[in-house]
């Protein structure tokens, strides 16, 4: 249960706004909306903020208005970032369907025609068109998908939320009025139940895990079968040139998403112009029948001819939607329209012009099916299909690795990953990111994988399965935002989930069959990074749990008023803590060792939010702990999972500027309160006398300047109102402690689990979290903190 503890301040304010100035207090927040000034009142930890004036669209959704060239320049970059896996896959699909050669000619119909269908149904209908609306303010992923769920119902494992945060302009999307009991009652059973809350977490870094897995394998089934199809090399010759080009396509992601879409799009955009050309030339010449598998009844006989093949087939067929994931993991570094208007214009139509004509040529030639791609190209285009297709099957992989990073980024934000650097590597597209550790990671595994296994193959039988685990994932999750987000009518939240969870089931079913064959593969590498970020996000959450317990109270602030021993450094104390609803044990530490503290003391808080970006107007939140002349502040600063961290000087520069924002509101807010009442007590001692009604004083409408909350008169909106009394001297004392210089103190917490802990907890607290604190980056390179300013202050918590 979490203890917010009111500072006697704060106490004094809400016993006043309640009791004397309930018109001022509703005015002032309707009133935020015009003034920044206002919004430093706004920014408050123990009332309910006000909403701000301009509300930005989210990116990707339906209000987003861009131009159509940053639009089209976005749906030419995703074709060469996001397709490559998907569009590649016609090299390989009719072979993977038949691997025993074709029986029944009727059989290419109806394998044709599984193709069609679940193109049509998965890629096109659920993420083109249902998915993609899905996203969390412009990005799409597993965990957008959680952290869209975590912002609507309080589902978090860790109890860091604020009634402030869910005022926020990216915070709340428009949503249906229909349906809402159903959706109250679904809201709160996820909010009572602990396992529900346990289950989608683990949902979603399953999810999360899958999807980084296919950044592994699809650059190693890509780059090994472009290479394998160079004639007269040794099967190891092909191993070390793939590891070579497997190096160099990491190498090249630190120079971002922009310029490798824009390198990679134009070959991706020829391959697909080249495989749709030639489906056409073989549609035309050899069998223009085939068009008869739009027709469904022909799956229908495909599965009663052949049975338990057919549905052993079904791994081979799944094939052809590989990459799809890609389109909402990388939602991020594009937008909705830009993939709408790539994947419908471009790569639909070519794919399956290319599965047409193959099927085609298989008619009059089916002993070739075991290299159909190659054997159906007319012979003038060969070489060039052929050249175009190696460097296409090695773009390929950039889909997934692009993917890999953006759901990192999501994932850090939410405690749910260790501490890596994150690179944002476009000023124009914010959502392109890259993240150093997490790219050579991804380089190491794909080397080793690529060397253990050797053959395009025996990695095919494992890419199945972490394709079609992550839609069934993606699948539950868009059904419980339909339910309680969305509030979608429930005959339609049932065609959807009925429909695609019954097809994906199939798929999964069949190829799980495969499993002992490789298919092991990505289930074991989930599962070693569930259990880090598992790790992870419970130790967090206990080390959370453990602050809460122990902040400091503020009778010990007040205390170090009066406490002569204790000294006042000159300039401001940066002290930084996780905790973001009171005083951390870490101050009372510090100053324990070090009996003294900084002439203005700051206890910041860094939260990050589940959204995608926190406007800088509101991203810092204050409160000063009594007594007032001790300077001590509480600051909670609020980031998007896509907002960068600023660098040290511009960091220190907006604190500043926000803190005298929040003064001068509380001034303003004290002295309309004592004028407030001032004008109660003088309208009771004199009764009989015509005395202006208090309640125009919320009005703004016949008092002073120098009384009057800023902004309350609309004329004088944008005029910065003069210095009440006070106040001028605190703002000098601030300008005095920037000048004297800016210090960080950060708290090393040592976590470990109490000596009567359960044998599991002692493993995963004092061994599993301590190997992953020491082994990925610590707080102040994540907060680009200058070393020369920084003091850490050890301390252990048991937990």
């Amino acid at each position: 249960m979490e203890d917010r503890e009111v500072d006697s301040h704060d106490q004094h304010y809400h016993q006043n706004e309640e009791a004397a100035v309930p018109e001022l207090n509703t005015h002032l927040k309707e009133e935020a909306k015009a003034s920044r000034l206002v919004r430093s009142r706004v920014d408050s930890f123990n009332i309910e903020a006000g909403n701000v004036s301009s509300k930005p669209a989210a990116r990707g959704g339906p209000s987003d208005q861009q131009s159509w060239s940053r639009i089209l320049t976005l749906a030419f970059q995703s074709v060469g970032v996001i397709y490559g896996d998907i569009g590649t896959s016609p090299l390989y699909v009719f072979s993977s369907a038949f691997p025993e050669g074709i029986r029944h000619n009727d059989d290419i119909l109806g394998v044709l025609s599984l193709i069609i269908y679940t193109i049509v149904l998965i890629p096109m209908v659920k993420y083109v068109f249902l998915v993609l609306r899905a996203n969390d303010n412009g990005d799409g992923g597993t965990f957008a998908l959680y952290s869209l769920i975590c912002r609507f119902a309080d589902v978090s494992l860790i109890p860091n939320g604020q009634p402030e945060d869910t005022q926020l302009s990216n915070y709340k999307l428009e949503t249906p009025s229909a349906n809402l009991n159903r959706a109250r009652k679904i809201k709160e059973q996820l909010e009572k139940s602990k396992t529900a809350k346990l289950v989608l977490f683990l949902a979603t870094i399953l999810g999360t895990s899958m999807v980084i897995g296919d950044g592994v394998l699809t650059p190693c089934i890509s780059v090994l079968s472009a290479v394998s199809g160079i004639n007269g090399l040794r099967q190891d010759d092909v191993v070390y040139i793939s590891i070579v080009i497997l190096i160099a396509l990491f190498y090249v992601q630190r120079f971002g998403t922009d310029k490798v879409g824009y390198t990679f799009a134009p070959a991706i955009c020829l391959w697909f112009l080249l495989i749709s050309g030639i489906g056409a030339y073989n549609l035309i010449k050899h069998e223009t029948r085939v068009l008869r598998a739009f027709n469904p009844l022909y799956i229908v006989k495909y599965f009663q001819r052949n049975g338990h093949k057919a549905w052993i087939s079904l791994g081979g067929v799944v094939l052809c939607i590989t990459g799809t994931e890609a389109m909402f993991a990388d939602l991020g570094h594009f937008n909705v329209p830009a993939i709408q208007i790539s994947f419908s214009g471009i790569v639909f139509p070519a794919i399956l012009t290319a599965y047409i004509g193959q099927a085609a040529y298989l008619s009059k030639f089916p002993d070739h099916v075991k290299h159909t791609f190659y054997d159906s190209i007319p012979g003038p285009l060969y070489w060039p299909t052929f050249v175009v297709a190696i460097a296409a099957a090695v773009i390929a992989s950039q889909a997934m690795i692009s993917g890999a990073f953006a759901i990192v980024s999501q994932s850090l934000s939410l405690s749910c990953f260790p501490r890596v650097k994150v690179v944002h590597t476009s000023a124009k597209y914010e959502g392109q990111v890259y993240i150093p550790d997490i790219n050579y990671f991804l380089m190491i595994a794909c080397v080793i994988v690529t060397y253990g296994f050797k053959s395009p193959e025996k990695i095919a039988n494992a890419y199945g399965i972490a394709v079609v685990s992550v839609m069934l994932i993606t699948t539950s999750l868009v059904t419980l935002i339909m339910l309680f987000i969305w509030k979608t009518r429930i005959w339609w939240i049932c065609l959807f989930f009925i429909v695609f969870m019954s097809v994906e089931l199939i798929y999964l079913s069949s190829v799980l069959y495969k499993f002992s064959q490789g298919g092991y593969l990505p289930l074991a590498f989930s599962l070693v990074l569930m259990i880090m970020m598992g790790t992870w996000h419970y130790s967090q959450q206990q080390r959370y749990m453990f602050e809460m317990k122990n902040k400091v109270s503020s009778v010990y602030v007040r205390d170090l008023a009066k406490n002569m021993d204790i000294k006042r450094l000159p300039g401001i104390g940066l002290l930084y803590s996780e905790l973001v609803q009171g005083i951390p044990p870490i101050f009372s530490h510090f100053v324990s060792n070090f009996p003294s503290i900084h002439s203005l003391m700051v206890m910041v808080s860094i939260k990050a939010i589940p959204i995608s970006n926190v406007s800088l107007e509101e991203r810092f939140l204050f409160r000063q702990v009594e007594p007032r002349e001790n300077y001590v502040y509480r600051c909670v600063v609020r980031y998007g999972y896509k907002d960068p961290i600023e660098e040290p000087k511009e960091f220190e520069q907006q604190l500043v500027q926000n803190l005298k924002e929040f003064i001068t509101q509380e001034h303003a807010i004290h002295e309309a309160i004592i004028e407030k009442e001032m004008m109660h007590k003088h309208k009771h001692e004199h009764e009989d006398e015509n005395v202006p009604n208090p309640d125009l004083l919320a009005e703004g409408s016949t008092t002073s300047t120098a009384t009057t909350p800023v902004g309350l008169d609309d004329k004088r909106v944008n005029i910065s109102p003069p210095l009440l009394p006070g106040e001028e001297e605190q703002m000098r004392f601030i300008d005095k402690a920037r000048d004297q210089g800016v210090f960080y103190l950060i708290g090393e917490a040592e976590v470990v689990a109490k000596k009567d802990s359960s044998l599991l907890k002692k493993i995963v607290i004092n061994y599993a979290y301590t190997f992953l604190r020491k082994n990925f980056r610590h707080g102040g390179k994540m907060l680009a903190i200058p070393q020369k300013r920084l003091l850490k202050v050890g301390m252990t918590y048991e937990v």
